[in-house]
């Protein structure tokens, strides 16, 4: 599909136009996040005082992992079926396209919250573990 949008376009090509374009930044965001819960898992596995191997941090880490990964390849699998917007020949097939990306709007923005929570939820805990190990440090030198 062109995601150029021309003078001459009605509502419903540019709003696909447009749902098209988002479609593309979720799925880079999403990478993006992919690689950036590797390092935070690789960050959880390294010795701050105790393992976080035991910790529930470490496995909501994990398993959100998993629903990037998830929602990452329906994304993608979403995206080739929009190939077919281009044979709608009606309002109502063009609105099925418009409701199911709406749907899966939703879901990554549900994502994309529930992650940045948990992303601060790991660096404060992080902070706290440099920090009781600053202290630490400090008081066997005393």
């Amino acid at each position: 599909m062109n995601r150029e949008i021309y003078q001459h376009d009605n509502d419903i090509d540019v709003t696909h136009k447009i749902n098209t374009i988002e479609l593309d930044n979720w799925i880079n965001h999403l990478e993006y996040i992919s690689k950036e819960m590797s390092n935070l898992l690789r960050m959880s596995d390294m010795d701050f005082n105790e393992k976080f191997e035991d910790d529930i941090l470490f496995k909501k880490l994990q398993k959100k992992e998993i629903e990037n990964n998830t929602l990452l390849k329906a994304l993608k699998k979403y995206a080739g079926s929009r190939m077919n917007i281009a044979e709608c020949d009606d309002t109502q097939c063009d609105m099925v396209y418009i409701n199911e990306h709406e749907t899966y709007r939703r879901s990554y923005l549900y994502h994309l919250d529930k992650y940045r929570k948990l992303k601060d939820e790991f660096f404060t805990t992080i902070q706290g573990k440099f920090t009781s190990s600053k202290i630490d440090s400090i008081n066997s030198g005393i």
